[in-house]
């Protein structure tokens, strides 16, 4: 084979694709089609909660239109971290739904599951042998709180996929796979078919966010790996693909542009090299592939951590405005003394929009506040009714609040929400990000291998 061509609906299953431009990747013959399905982005609540990205009727209308290409074209669809947090729970689901979408429309074909899940005891184990290291900024783990989180898993590298494709006449049609490293499908394939490692773990960095590495950011995205470098082809035709977009990607969601680590190895990327192939279509060249002496995998886990409310209250008297930073502390401080007990078992975070609520203290820009702000107050406690009475109490107390300067005595701030104080129920946070040692990277991932409507 000299071009190994892998097809990607989109970045995220569930977040929907055109269909022009998925028949417009079909229509180029890949090899076959791969979506990645989970992230951490958007918080530890999925994880601790069993909760999903997307909705299932999102995901199932996806995998039908992505199970019947696969199959009519004869080539394998991979779907890693399913759910979105890829646990067991979350890989099963998926499994489900695709079973469904088999049944509806009178389809047979072979499916694999690999699971991610690790016995907490196992966990534990590794902790007592010395073979768990905190991820940077994180404190190192214990038994508590190995205990505490309600599943832990962790990110499989390409190994699990690899001893699949490897199966010849018994590989399965369709791979759902737990909790991946995201480019692991990718470097799975191209270590298959025989191309450079390294340029099989860049590509699959590039196109498992699909097309947003391009301009405009699309979806549908194919790529090309060679012998000597890869491409990157939007399938949009209004959409390209250029060498300062692709390298940019390249440091997506990484601290270091050039030592990208994950499991089994670093991509090194210093020597890279992006160059346009054509107006649309982007070339990588020159990554290269360290391989770590040990071999270790990111453990991932949550648990719940009390319950939240928020209030969201709107200000627009210049004066308040002026001297909003003080008001909001006296608030604060008004309510402590009026709820000592209560607001010490509180988190209170106070987040002011309109003046450097999403960068807080990291904010570049001068300090220049707009006419009106929005201000979302958020309480933590252990109990939810503990967390709407802090809230509230803030809520009055810059209600009526008598700032220097106020000249009406009327409410001080608009209110658009009802309830005016919002339960939000449980609070999670991560505290399982640990980097553990592993002997065998395809055994510690089990595999089921089932015929679906086997006739």
């Amino acid at each position: 084979m000299d071009e190994l061509r892998i097809l990607v609906p989109n970045g995220m299953l569930g977040y929907g694709f055109p269909i022009a431009d998925f028949e417009q990747g079909l229509a180029l013959n890949p090899h076959a089609i791969v979506v990645d399905s989970g992230s951490t982005d958007s918080g530890p609540q999925k994880l601790a909660m069993g909760e999903t990205t997307c909705p299932p009727a999102a995901y199932k209308k996806e995998l039908a239109i992505l199970v019947k290409a696969a199959l009519q074209h004869k080539i394998p669809l991979i779907v890693s971290s399913a759910g979105g947090d890829g646990t067991n729970q979350h890989v099963d689901l998926l499994a489900e739904l695709v079973n469904e979408i088999a049944t509806e429309n009178g389809l047979h074909f072979k499916m694999a599951t690999i699971y991610s899940d690790i016995p907490k005891e196992q966990v534990k184990a590794a902790l007592q042998a010395h073979e768990i290291t905190a991820m940077k900024n994180v404190p190192p783990l214990t038994e508590p709180e190995i205990d505490a989180a309600t599943v832990i898993t962790a990110q499989m590298g390409c190994e699990p996929y690899l001893n699949l494709l490897k199966l010849g006449k018994e590989r399965p049609d369709i791979i759902i796979g737990g909790r991946t490293y995201d480019p692991a499908p990718t470097a799975a394939l191209g270590i298959y078919y025989g191309f450079d490692e390294a340029l099989a773990w860049h590509m699959g960095k590039i196109i498992e966010c699909g097309a947003i590495c391009c301009v405009p950011a699309t979806k549908t995205v194919l790529g090309r790996l060679r012998k000597n470098d890869f491409s990157i082809e939007p399938m949009n035709p209004m959409s390209f693909a250029k060498p300062h977009t692709v390298a940019a990607h390249t440091m997506y969601e990484k601290s270091s542009a050039f030592h990208l680590p994950g499991p089994g190895g670093i991509l090194e990327l210093s020597d890279a090299v992006f160059t346009a192939e054509s107006d649309r279509v982007a070339a990588v060249a020159g990554s290269k592939f360290k391989k770590d002496t040990t071999y270790r995998i990111k453990l991932e886990g949550a648990k719940v951590v009390g319950y939240r409310a928020i209030t969201v209250l709107g200000l627009r008297d210049p004066l308040l405005i002026a001297q909003m930073d003080a008001v909001l502390a006296a608030v604060l401080e008004q309510t402590k003394n009026e709820l000592p007990e209560e607001y010490n078992q509180s988190q209170v975070c106070l987040h002011p929009y309109g003046k450097n609520a999403i960068m807080k203290t990291l904010e570049p820009q001068a300090e220049d506040i707009g006419h009106e702000v929005c201000v979302i107050a958020e309480v933590t406690a252990p109990t939810q009714e503990l967390a709407l009475l802090v809230t509230n109490r803030i809520r009055t107390t810059l209600l009526h609040y008598g700032y220097p300067g106020r000249k009406a005595t009327s409410g001080n701030v608009a209110m658009p929400f009802t309830p005016l104080e919002i339960p939000l129920g449980k609070v999670c946070q991560f505290n399982v990000y640990h980097l553990m040692t592993l002997t065998n990277p395809v055994e510690q991932f089990p595999v089921k291998q089932y015929e679906v409507n086997k006739k």
